[in-house]
């Protein structure tokens, strides 16, 4: 839906983690979004159509800075953002990495901006798969 909608996202967190070689447990699918009125504008009718539309959710919910978005639970869970830590959407999004899964285009985080969220995030257990060790040690 996000494609058909054209909202501009890249897929990060555990999924991309995982897109780029490094299995680990992730909860969560996490979709950081452009914070703009057009993509804010498409996110609501994604969202019309999936069903959370008595009353829709307003635009400005998704151009709130730093907002998350949670529908679901683990494993199932899904997380619309338009902030990351270390990294911003546009050169997340300008060096994304186009892949094909079940048939569908799937923007992923690219590698070296991954690392620069995960290592501005600081989540041990991610430095220590990313990096082989926290970067202090």
């Amino acid at each position: 839906m996000l494609n058909r909608h054209r909202v501009r996202y890249v897929v990060v967190g555990g999924y991309a983690v995982a897109y780029h070689g490094y299995a680990r447990y992730t909860g969560d699918i996490d979709f950081f979004v452009e914070n703009s009125p057009r993509n804010a504008l498409a996110l609501q009718r994604v969202f019309k159509d999936f069903g959370f539309d008595n009353p829709p959710p307003e635009v400005s919910l998704f151009q709130e800075e730093k907002r998350i978005v949670r529908i679901g639970f683990p494993p199932m869970r899904v997380e619309v953002t338009n902030h990351i830590d270390g990294v911003t959407f546009s050169e997340c999004h300008e060096n994304r990495i186009n892949a094909r899964v079940a048939g569908v285009r799937v923007p992923f985080i690219d590698l070296e901006h991954l690392r620069k969220n995960k290592l501005a995030a600081g989540r041990p257990e991610d430095l220590r798969i990313l990096f082989g060790k926290p970067p202090s040690e």
